[in-house]
């Protein structure tokens, strides 16, 4: 299988990658999962990874930012945290499914939750189930 140019890999401790600069083209980032701690760090402006840097860079320069937080229940922290992450800007997009998807089969909701993450920000999903009300 060979590597494809779009996808690149970086360290999170290289906080000195292409992708913590503003300047580095981007159409927006999504943190899936997303746990507390790096939630926590974005929220507060850390910075002191490259996920938390990247997400930095990303609310500075006005671009999308979708945190697929992952722990419940949650506690008064998690939801301040989730409070100053939307206030700047990013959306929290928890990781559960959509339970009005008439499938039950786990792969199927998998599929149909990434879907719904990529369509917000803006990728077709022409796969993915639109809920149409009873004519």
């Amino acid at each position: 299988m060979s590597k494809t140019k779009k996808i690149v890999q970086h360290s999170d401790a290289d906080i000195g990658a292409s992708i913590a600069s503003g300047s580095h083209p981007s159409d927006g980032m999504i943190v899936i999962p997303c746990s507390m701690g790096t939630l926590a760090s974005i929220a507060n402006g850390l910075a002191d990874s490259l996920i938390a840097r990247a997400a930095d860079v990303t609310l500075k320069e006005r671009r999308p930012l979708i945190l697929c937080v992952r722990e419940t229940p949650f506690n008064r922290i998690h939801l301040r945290n989730m409070t100053l992450a939307a206030e700047a800007g990013a959306t929290i997009f928890p990781c559960m499914p959509a339970f009005y998807q008439p499938s039950a089969d786990l792969a199927a909701v998998t599929r149909q939750f990434v879907c719904r993450v990529l369509a917000h920000i803006g990728l077709p999903q022409p796969d993915a189930y639109v809920w149409k009300p009873e004519e």
